[in-house]
């Protein structure tokens, strides 16, 4: 039994957006994505950080999730930026329960729990008050007050956090979610939505006591991250 992380698949076999036009590591991707996860086995759990499919909707994600729900094992999804498809848990539940998707789950204001660690997150936002606008203001702090609910219900479990936005890169650190963080005693974070020459950006390692990791697809090489 393991965990694994991987974010940014980009799926588009329902939208007409693949990522091969970009060249480079994303040549191939779907092939690339089908062998990397061929490592997840049936009692493994894996957690997919956001920007999963390119749809605008449910409907035209279904081939997309089709394919995400024969990834073996327990499927955990949060919400990324470009994550079009998402509307609410109850429409995501119905739509599951209508295409016998019966491994996938969402990652919101909630958590799950594998062995003695909760896994938490959210997908996190940009923000910088000098260059925001008061929609911006209202996401993110709609997003920081997802997190700690999801860290709430987790208890005096060892937490596990997963945000699609990086919380810090080099540049930028999101105070409000490291504040979190620390508040939280979470001591491992994970992120994606980095890609190609951003890359470069990523800020892995310890910070402050935290322990953060890119997993976006192209990142990991299309291979999941093996967490615990």
């Amino acid at each position: 039994m393991a965990l694994y992380a991987i974010g940014d698949l980009h799926l588009c076999l329902g939208a007409s957006k693949p990522m091969d036009i970009f060249g480079g590591a994303w040549l191939g991707y779907m092939d690339k994505l089908a062998e990397g996860m061929s490592v997840i086995g049936p009692e493994d759990t894996t957690v997919l950080l956001g920007d999963l499919s390119w749809a605008l909707d449910l409907e035209g994600a279904k081939a997309d999730f089709q394919w995400i729900n024969r990834i073996p094992g327990r499927k955990i999804i949060l919400k990324g930026n470009h994550d079009y498809w998402w509307s609410t848990a109850a429409k995501f539940q119905r739509f599951c329960v209508e295409n016998g998707f019966d491994n996938l789950h969402l990652l919101n204001n909630n958590c799950f729990f594998y062995e003695e660690w909760a896994i938490c997150g959210t997908r996190g936002w940009f923000f910088e008050e000098e260059k925001s606008g008061e929609h911006d203001e209202k996401v993110f702090r709609r997003e920081l007050m997802r997190l700690e609910a999801s860290l709430k219900a987790a208890g005096d479990a060892r937490k596990l956090v997963f945000l699609h936005y990086p919380p810090r890169y080099k540049g930028y650190a999101c105070r409000e979610i490291l504040d979190l963080l620390e508040q939280y005693a979470v001591r491992r974070c994970f992120y994606g939505h980095l890609h190609g020459a951003s890359h470069k950006l990523a800020m892995e390692g310890l910070w402050d006591g935290v322990e953060f990791r890119l997993v976006s697809a192209d990142y990991l090489r299309f291979c999941p991250l093996s967490v615990i």
